[in-house]
């Protein structure tokens, strides 16, 4: 009976470096400045402005309409995003810039979600407040800003930051466009000198960064517009 072929161990010296890591870690965030994070700015505010207009329009819009804005906005979040990059990518002429392109993808893409946030936290207002203001004969704008949304605002920004976060992370979709963005950069890098694990890890590390800083970001504005609402 012959013995089991044994697999040879692999210890972790040997698929992790430190020196490597640190070598093409200016690489690495040449790229993470250069395409992640414009990506991320860029794609966040058309999400935020695009998702509040398709808001706002499924809410004052003709029925019909509504009802068939809503459902181009259901095709987009049931189609997978890198579909959709793939998809525009061979629609668009070849002398666009295919950075912007696959950023304004990305902004439409989570601007759906966005509208449902928005949607949700209007929803959420209790529809006394609005007869309040009518009875009060206050505008239209003022009862927005004064009374409808700093109370939606505590519905809206949870989910609103979550579907940021989520952006953040669907920026390394954008590798199929073989843009230089972060993490198509590590891919680069470690089919060249064949550090893999080194080259994830400090692309992964640079995500922790990001999201942990929009935590942060998040944790504050909810707290300054929950101030008015909740009492120490």
């Amino acid at each position: 009976m012959t013995s089991p072929t044994m697999v040879p161990a692999i210890t972790f010296e040997e698929f992790w470096s430190w020196e490597a890591a640190a070598e093409m870690l200016p690489e690495l965030l040449s790229a993470f400045v250069r395409a992640t994070l414009l990506i991320t700015v860029v794609g966040t505010a058309v999400a935020v402005v695009v998702g509040l207009l398709l808001a706002v329009a499924t809410q004052s819009l003709p029925r019909a309409l509504a009802a068939g804005l809503r459902w181009v906005m259901d095709v987009v979040r049931m189609t997978p995003l890198i579909i959709q990059l793939m998809f525009v990518s061979y629609l668009v002429p070849v002398s666009w810039d295919l950075l912007w392109v696959g950023t304004a993808v990305i902004g439409l893409h989570y601007a759906t979600y966005m509208a449902e946030s928005y949607i949700a936290g209007i929803a959420s207002v209790d529809r006394g407040q609005w007869e309040a203001a009518r009875a009060l004969s206050l505008p239209l704008g003022r009862t927005w800003r004064a009374i409808v949304l700093p109370q939606a605002l505590r519905a809206i920004l949870p989910p609103a930051f979550n579907e940021i976060i989520s952006l953040v992370k669907g920026t390394s979709i954008v590798y199929v466009l073989a843009l230089g963005d972060l993490f198509y950069t590590a891919q680069i890098i470690y089919s060249r000198t064949n550090e893999v694990i080194p080259m994830l890890m400090v692309a992964t590390i640079w995500y922790i960064v990001i999201t942990t800083a929009l935590n942060i970001v998040q944790y504050y504005v909810e707290r300054r517009v929950a101030r008015g609402a909740v009492r120490t």
